[in-house]
């Protein structure tokens, strides 16, 4: 299994600001000490090619020369540097990569990804570029220049970060090739929600035995309205119980279970 990271691109954030920039070196070096086997290779580089199938051209270029107003910067909350757009640029490509990858052998990851409240035009809640939705709309593009497909590729996204996918439910609204669901505390971040495909909101404090009910009932339903050619799974680790703003409280063994059930699910959705 192939694993794209991009935690040596540090953004230089000033002392004490609260975005754990370090988790994701943590992770990898995890990562390499208890699966030696998977393969892990430092993640390209978006093109602003790549970035245009999803992101205002205008939008790019605000950041890429520092010209991005200062609202939106502090919507984003970093501080404008060339390492944070660049580190951005990295977090899409890893995506991008997994994404062809997967197409390919079936699965692969990104350690840093799931920037799921950018928008098309704006950054929101540290997400500067939307991943998912660039690599979604990429490999749709290639899909599509092979003469022998009659239809275009059908993705699906299975959101379970605490957080609603807002970025990417508005980037997708009203488009039938992209299921987008998404698994989210109703009382955090973001308080103004978007409208996915499936929206399963939680309360504070759901344990393992209800998030885990709620999640196979949106698996179902997912896969019982959608047929998809490829599957982005945003794997947070904010519902467990020690994160300090998750608000929900599954244990350990319950994210594990959380993503046994996910990828049981998408590959039982293939046979």
């Amino acid at each position: 299994m192939q694993a794209f990271y991009s935690d040596h691109f540090v953004l230089p954030l000033p002392e004490g600001h609260r975005f754990p920039m370090a988790k994701y070196r943590l992770l990898r070096d995890r990562l390499l000490a208890t699966l030696p086997q998977v393969c892990q290779s430092e993640a390209p580089r978006a093109s602003d090619g790549e970035l245009a199938m999803v992101h205002d051209p205008a939008y790019v270029a605000s950041l890429k020369d520092g010209t991005i107003a200062p609202a939106m910067v502090r919507a984003i909350g970093f501080p404008w540097s060339e390492a944070m757009v660049e580190r951005s640029r990295r977090s899409v490509g890893a995506t991008i990569a997994a994404a062809r990858m997967a197409m390919c052998e079936g699965v692969a990851a990104n350690l840093a990804g799931g920037t799921h409240h950018a928008y098309a035009n704006r950054g929101s809640g540290f997400c500067v570029f939307n991943d998912v939705a660039v690599a979604a709309r990429l490999m749709q593009a290639e899909w599509g220049r092979h003469a022998s497909r009659q239809r275009p590729m059908r993705v699906a996204v299975v959101d379970l970060d605490v957080h609603q996918g807002n970025g990417t439910a508005r980037i997708f609204a009203a488009d039938d090739t992209v299921f987008t669901l998404s698994l989210h505390g109703e009382k955090n971040f973001p308080f103004a929600k978007e409208v996915s495909d499936l929206d399963v909101a939680l309360p504070d404090g759901c344990g393992d035995a209800d998030y885990l009910r709620a999640l196979d009932d949106a698996l179902r339903q997912l896969f019982a309205r959608f047929s998809p050619d490829l599957v982005f799974y945003l794997a947070g680790a904010d519902p467990h119980s020690g994160d300090r703003l998750g608000r929900l409280a599954l244990s350990f063994e319950g994210l594990k279970a959380r993503d046994r059930r996910t990828f049981d699910a998408c590959f039982e959705s293939q046979t």
